[in-house]
């Protein structure tokens, strides 16, 4: 079989590409991520969810409205294609593994607020072979949708349903566009980063600053002095799927 010079060539210069352009990708990956400057060192985000005191508010949306509002979360009719950062689940649904036959009278069959955890021990970073998502050190899980190339091992790795897909361009769903926040584009996972934009301007999330109920508590899990940590300690707590071992930072009083 005959072999040109010019094929040879040709072989060449596609091998000296791939090479390349995996190296390119390799050092665009192991860049480290971002970290904030301006979260004091210790600091462990985290937020305590009072179930009860949002069914008194009754069929109250203003935590998720405000949260969908800020971030430029499209509303998507189909089920199929939602993209949704904070949303309600039936409290059998939320806690599948709850070790009793008898949740409490007050919150069986009701809904109750689920979003991302910021697990200590997110499988949801383990799988990116991006660095897409990644914890930092204050514990929250962020997301890099620059660097997202849509191949979803977040999402099948995520044991609590806290990651959207955008299958189509999500900003004609958007009915009135947030400037001070990045749009997404087709083909991006995105999800809760615990308005870690606010934070840095020293404001609570935009869903805690919208409950009237009071029924959401963020703050310092590290500090002893904290409302997270005076709330814990004067209530029993639950965890999302604790037999995981992902340690989520939400915790649900009941």
């Amino acid at each position: 079989m005959s072999f040109s010079r010019r094929a040879f060539l040709g072989a060449a210069g596609l091998s000296a590409l791939g090479l390349t352009g995996k190296a390119a990708i390799d050092a665009f990956a192991l860049q480290p991520p971002h970290e904030p400057a301006s979260t004091p060192a210790g600091t462990r985000w985290a937020m305590v969810i009072d179930p009860k005191k949002c069914l008194e508010a009754g069929d109250c949306t203003a935590c998720l409205d405000a949260c969908h509002r800020t971030h430029n979360v499209p509303a998507i009719d189909n089920r199929a294609h939602e993209v949704k950062w904070i949303w309600k689940e039936s409290f059998e649904h939320a806690f599948p593994s709850l070790q009793t036959d008898y949740p409490p009278d007050a919150l069986r069959d009701k809904p109750v607020m689920v979003l991302c955890n910021h697990c200590d021990n997110p499988p949801c970073v383990r799988v990116c072979p991006t660095q897409a998502t990644w914890k930092r050190s204050d514990g929250i899980v962020m997301m890099d949708w620059h660097r997202c190339i849509g191949c979803r091992y977040c999402v099948a790795a995520c044991p609590y349903g806290s990651r959207s897909f955008n299958w189509s361009d999500p900003r004609p769903s958007i009915a009135q566009i947030t400037p001070d926040f990045p749009t997404r584009s087709k083909g991006v996972v995105e999800k809760c980063t615990f308005c870690e934009e606010r934070i840095a301007r020293d404001e609570p999330p935009a869903c805690v600053a919208a409950c009237h109920a009071k029924a959401l508590v963020f703050g310092n899990l590290n500090d002893p002095e904290s409302d997270v940590r005076s709330l814990l300690r004067s209530h029993f707590t639950l965890r999302r799927k604790p037999e995981l071992g992902t340690r989520p930072a939400i915790y649900y009083i009941v």
